[in-house]
């Protein structure tokens, strides 16, 4: 780092945790010693040197955007160092400093908004734009919002409005066709679907990785699909009855019982949107996951999911229950958003897919198969389902179509 970056200096004192992994020689009498932090930064990496009052260095380190710092009371700053970590205690008294501020607020003004480069990002499938906006919001330096329908404009609109066209660039058409300006740090989007795969966002998601940085990251980064079989047999006959129109002999003189059959079939090829209690399932749920940061989009147009269930009660096996998570993996935690049963409700809701014929098993029996899911032209999945009662050696499937959903 060059003597000419700018220096900053504040009166504090220090406090070390851990200090027996302390590697540097510091006497554990600066605690109540009044030192001078002076700093020197660049983009990105800020310089701390700590000296006593005659002038002398006894502690220097620097930290970056993945050092790990928070505000401690009212004027005070913990950072992490690897095996140790700082509490600096700033003055109350502005002596040595020009403005009015507090030294603390003065520091934490330093590190946070003039050194630190915040990270260039892509939107995929931006809407509206909201999760651009959080964006900026967040510190993002730059934000390129892809949205490949006539909502663009109105995204546009909205960046205008808030006086953001420097911050965030709307980019109109899909995220296959446009042209990035540059690489990025971060890639965001909300690309779930009903059973996490419907709408088949998750491969445009996907195909933005030509966009991104070597160690970039993704936003959410990993989905996991859930499924488990379940006992409902209100449901079940709620489905049949709605075929019996069509097993009608005389309608205004007309025998429609011919397509009743039909009907069935094409009834039970409908996925059930809804949600349930925890009760029903049967047994607990197999997972299956699609890291986002390693999966290609050639991945997603064909999937096999094998499972075995132990059954945990007896009874009708009527389907599989599906629901999913996403986690949103950062560099200091992960945050996770589900939509299990046992959580709270969201706009994705739960998907049941009924079997043709229920099977019976007791508790104990295991329950085997796979589900294939197929990418098909309709933006959505073909779903096949076999499974097997191991030891009564019992078998029921069914074909549905995941575009085809009904809302119970």
């Amino acid at each position: 780092m060059g003597d000419n970056q700018p220096q900053t200096s504040f009166s504090v004192t220090l406090i070390f945790l851990n200090e027996n992994d302390l590697k540097q020689d510091l006497p554990t009498a600066s605690q109540h010693q009044e030192l001078r932090l002076q700093i020197r930064g660049e983009a990105g990496d800020i310089c701390l040197t700590v000296n006593n009052d005659a002038g002398v260095c006894v502690f220097k380190f620097s930290i970056t955007m993945d050092t790990e710092c928070c505000r401690v009371a009212t004027r005070s700053f913990l950072i992490t160092l690897g095996c140790f970590s700082i509490i600096m205690r700033f003055s109350t008294q502005s002596g040595h400093i020009t403005n009015p501020r507090s030294e603390y607020e003065a520091f934490r003004s330093f590190s946070s908004e003039k050194h630190y480069v915040f990270p260039v990002v892509l939107d995929v499938g931006c809407g509206t734009g909201i999760l651009s906006f959080f964006a900026v919001q967040a510190g993002a330096r730059k934000v390129y919002a892809v949205e490949g329908s006539s909502v663009a404009k109105y995204a546009e609109i909205l960046v205008q409005t808030n006086n953001l066209s420097n911050k965030i660039t709307v980019l109109s058409g899909k995220i296959e066709e446009v042209c990035c300006p540059e690489k990025v740090d971060v890639i965001i989007s909300e690309p779930m679907g009903y059973m996490l795969l419907n709408e088949r966002m998750l491969e445009s998601y996907l195909h933005a990785k030509n966009w991104l940085k070597p160690k970039g990251m993704m936003f959410p980064t990993q989905g996991d699909i859930h499924l488990a079989p379940f006992t409902d047999e209100q449901l079940y006959m709620e489905h049949h009855a709605r075929s019996h129109f069509w097993n009608q002999r005389c309608f205004y003189g007309v025998n429609l019982s011919g397509l009743h059959s039909s009907a069935v079939d094409e009834f039970f090829r409908q996925p059930i949107v809804d949600t349930f209690d925890m009760q029903v399932l049967m047994a607990r749920s197999v997972k299956y996951t699609i890291n986002f940061l390693e999966a290609k989009e050639e991945d997603l147009h064909r999937l096999e999911i094998p499972f075995v269930f132990k059954l945990l009660q007896s009874g009708l096996i009527h389907g599989l229950a599906f629901w999913f998570d996403v986690a949103f993996v950062g560099s200091r935690m992960t945050v996770w958003l589900s939509t299990a049963p046992n959580e709270p409700l969201t706009q994705w809701y739960q998907v049941r897919c009924l079997l043709q014929t229920p099977l019976f098993a007791k508790m104990g029996q295991t329950l085997s198969g796979r589900v294939h899911l197929i990418a098909n032209k309709r933006q959505s999945y073909d779903i096949h389902i076999t499974a097997v009662v191991d030891q009564s050696g019992f078998k029921s499937g069914n074909s549905l179509d995941l575009k085809n959903l009904f809302f119970r």
